[in-house]
This record gives structure tokens, C-alpha cells and sequence, in this order.
């Protein structure tokens, strides 16, 4: 099988050859690591089998405006596509958040959205979707209305809107989905990404779960995330997989009311255990990673790491599941990607034998 026909065949919940390997962000760090360990000069995604690409456009409200605006002494000022203003040291991985595209009273400062069909956001990924899609499963990304609206209007001032003025919450969550939305529906008719779908990037919780409760979810998010589902489904989009980090379980039957297909990465260390969701869900919900990349693999006890692999390969005994982790950073060892790789390989064909 392709890797599409892979994960499309996963994806509703019938069974494939193998289970698929969902998308895993492998930082630098580990992939410098992992050329030193094993001497390939490949890339670390077709050496681990990954099956999934998620290709994104510039999906910003304001991309004439990104680029260098100031100094601070050592500090540089810069103003991204969001309309935010960040202040970061040369060369430096964090950054203070200290201007934004709202206002006080929810107006946008820089005006007026710039046009969702400018070829500019497109141009990086129009020439290389045709080779993506020879060897991937490959689905449109944008952001969710949650974080991207944080972008926007900072994320303290954010989180306090939806407690303080609900009303004006749900006005620019919405108008976040609208753009986003209309993003999405470029890239579906772009690339031809309709018989795969969109995966909608909104993360919105930490370890012990959401940063605003199920009422606020319902009352003031819910209808955002509908448009984008409704709108993608509607245009003929197979799936709409959700990709929030951290423990979204209090959140997933409102998910699954709304039309979400699945959920990525499914954080192990915050509680999803696959298979109690499947046992929980049934066919209602894909889930596409497992694999817990905060504990048992930095830990790298050879045993441990094995039998969580075949403890999360249980789940995809009947399909509607891909195998994976949020990403794989240094403090996780090569030899244990290594480890991963090779019990995937061992007990991950269909039918699945596992001990």
C-alpha cells in the first residue's frame, strides 16, 4: 500500500497493511543526533516510516506586515503576520510578547483581514505538493480560532475575555474562523487535498486539561470550530482531524458532536491512554499518535519502552489509528527511536499479533 491508501483505509477504521505512522516533529538537535548514531544521510521520517505530511500556506491575517521593525539595545523588535510585536535577543528562541493586532474593545488595529487567495502564501508548497503527494498522506493545516485569536489579542488578555466578555470572545473567535477557514478552502482547492482532509492546529490545554472549562468551550469556542468543520466538510474535505497538546479528554464527546474525524498527538503522559479511549469511543473517534515522548521514552528503559509501544498498538486492532508522537527531542536517545521503530515494524502488520 501507499502511504495514503495506508492512512485513508486507518481512517475508517478498516485495516490496512500496517498500522500507519502519524507525524512526528523531529527537532534538529535529534536529527543531528541520529545522523551521527546511524550514519544516514536520508531524512529521519522515511527511515522511521512516517506516513503523514501536514502542508500549511501562510495562513496569517497580515503577512505584509511580518518583518524586523526595531532595536532595543541588545533586543531586536519584530512584527509577525499575526500583528503581534515581539521582542527577542539576537539569535534567541523565546520572545515577550509587548503589542498586539486588537485592541482594548476588540477592534482590529491594522484593519481589514489581506485576501486568503494571495499566491504569496502558497508559493513555498505549490511547486513540491505533487512529490509530497507521491509519498505521503498528505492533508492542509491551519490554525484553530482558540490560539490563533491569542495570537491576536495576547494570550493573558485572551484567556480573560472569554471569562470576563463572552459576547466579544465569541465575535473575534469567529472572525479568526472565518480566515482560517477560507484559508483552508484555498489549500483544499490548491493542492487537490480533498480525498484527505484538514488538520486544524489549536492547542488549548496544558497536562491536567483545558484552559477554560466545557461551558466556555460550548458557549463561546464551540461555534467557531463548526464553521471551519461544517465549511471543509461541505466543500468535500474526507476528514477534519483536531491536533491540540495536552489533556483535551474533558472536551472530546463536544468534539465529537461537532464533526471532528480524530484527534492528534493523544498525549499519553497527560492521561489519553488509546486504549481506553477506544474501548470508550468505539469507531466515533480516530486518534493518530499514543506514544508518550514526556516520560517513558526520554526514560529509555529498554522494557518499558517496548511494552508501551505494544500497550498503544492495542488500539489500532481494528483500525482508526496511526501510531506516533508529538515530536522527538534530544533528551530522548536515538537508540530508543531505534527501539520504537523496530517493535513498530515487528508487531505493527495486520492482522496484529501482539503478546
Amino acid at each position: 500500500m501507499t502511504s495514503k491508501q495506508r492512512v485513508m483505509t486507518a481512517l475508517d477504521f478498516r485495516t490496512p497493511d500496517r498500522v500507519p505512522v502519524a507525524p512526528m516533529a523531529f527537532w534538529s538537535e535529534f536529527t543531528e543526533q541520529w545522523r551521527e548514531v546511524t550514519g544516514n544521510e536520508g531524512t529521519v521520517e522515511d527511515w522511521f516510516g512516517v506516513d503523514v505530511h501536514i502542508a500549511i500556506g501562510d495562513e496569517t491575517p497580515y503577512p505584509s506586515l511580518a518583518g524586523e521593525i526595531g532595536r532595543d539595545g541588545e533586543y531586536v523588535l519584530q512584527r509577525d503576520g499575526w500583528g503581534q510585536v515581539k521582542r527577542t535577543r539576537e539569535g534567541g528562541a523565546f520572545f515577550g510578547q509587548i503589542d498586539f493586532a486588537y485592541e482594548e474593545d476588540g477592534s482590529l488595529r491594522h484593519g481589514e483581514f489581506e485576501p486568503p487567495d494571495l499566491d504569496a502564501r502558497y508559493r513555498s508548497l505549490d511547486g513540491r505538493i505533487d512529490a509530497l503527494k507521491k509519498r505521503y498522506c498528505v492533508f492542509a493545516k491551519v490554525g484553530g480560532p482558540f490560539i490563533r485569536t491569542g495570537f491576536m489579542r495576547g494570550e493573558t488578555r485572551w484567556l480573560m475575555d472569554l471569562a470576563a466578555d463572552p459576547q466579544m470572545a465569541a465575535e473575534m473567535a469567529m472572525r479568526t474562523s472565518r480566515h482560517l477557514t477560507d484559508i483552508g478552502l484555498e489549500q483544499l482547492r490548491r493542492w487537490d487535498l480533498y480525498d484527505t482532509g484538514v488538520w486544524i492546529f489549536d492547542d488549548m490545554a496544558a497536562t491536567r486539561g483545558p484552559m477554560f472549562s466545557p461551558a466556555t468551550a460550548e458557549r463561546v469556542m464551540a461555534p467557531a470550530w463548526a464553521h471551519m468543520i461544517d465549511s471543509f466538510k461541505s466543500a468535500g474535505a474526507e476528514k477534519v482531524i483536531l491536533h491540540s497538546d495536552g489533556n483535551i479528554g474533558p472536551l472530546l464527546d463536544l468534539f465529537i458532536d461537532l464533526g471532528f474525524d480524530g484527534i492528534n498527538p493523544v498525549e499519553y503522559h497527560t492521561g489519553l491512554h488509546p486504549v481506553e479511549l477506544r474501548e470508550r469511543y468505539g469507531e466515533r473517534l480516530v486518534m493518530l499518535g499514543g506514544l508518550d515522548n514526556a516520560l517513558i521514552l526520554p526514560r529509555g528503559d529498554r522494557d518499558e519502552v517496548r511494552a508501551h509501544v505494544i500497550d498503544v498498538l492495542y488500539a489500532a486492532a481494528d483500525g482508526g489509528f496511526a501510531i506516533g508522537t508529538h515530536s522527538v527531542g534530544p533528551d530522548i536517545a536515538v537508540e530508543t527511536i531505534q527501539l520504537v521503530r523496530e517493535t513498530i515494524n515487528e508487531y505493527g502488520e495486520y492482522p496484529l499479533r501482539l503478546p
